[in-house]
């Protein structure tokens, strides 16, 4: 998986992402998009239908989620698939995928990595590349600040050199507790 990081300033995440979707359409490829706010998704849905960009769609609502994932996985490619990120995280295999895009982050990391993994499946026979689509100067980018921060500290207890962990700062335990 190659992870990229796009840093948005001068134009919205919307016409961003439309951008990158066409762009991956025109390959031939299929994407996943992934925003934990539905209110976002809906947006997004708008902007492509104005652009006559097709899609399925998978939030909390939907009740027929194997016949959607069923159809995303047997296109041809060019396929694009709006999903909640709760509702996306389990359960779904999408193999057909190449790229992957966050549109907003999460405060547990674990959870993005879930969603991602969901085009890490058997039958996976590309590299999936995953977008991190974040807006600079925002809330979002403290929290992919938070996140690389509390990664560093955990991997810098769990590897401490001699074998054993570390033991916690006064500042490692504020860090984990912000």
């Amino acid at each position: 998986m190659v992870d990229k990081n796009s840093d948005i300033n001068s134009s919205t995440k919307i016409d961003v992402l439309i951008e990158y979707l066409k762009e991956t359409i025109a390959e031939g490829e299929s994407a996943l998009v992934f925003s934990q706010f539905t209110e976002l998704l809906r947006l997004l849905r708008s902007s492509l239908d104005a652009h006559d960009i097709s899609y399925s769609y998978l939030d909390g609502q939907t009740r027929n989620r194997q016949q959607l994932v069923d159809q995303f996985n047997n296109s041809k490619g060019g396929s694009v698939f709006l999903i909640s990120l709760k509702a996306g995280g389990v359960g779904l295999n999408l193999t057909s995928a190449s790229t992957c895009f966050l549109l907003d982050p999460w405060w547990n990391p674990a959870v993005e990595a879930q969603a991602i993994d969901r085009t890490h499946r058997i039958g996976q026979t590309k590299p999936v590349f995953a977008y991190r689509l974040i807006a600079r100067g925002t809330v979002e980018e403290k929290i992919l600040t938070l996140q690389a921060s509390k990664r560093e500290l955990a991997e810098s207890i769990l590897n401490a050199g001699d074998g054993s962990p570390r033991a916690l700062t006064l500042q490692d335990l504020n860090l984990l507790l912000s």
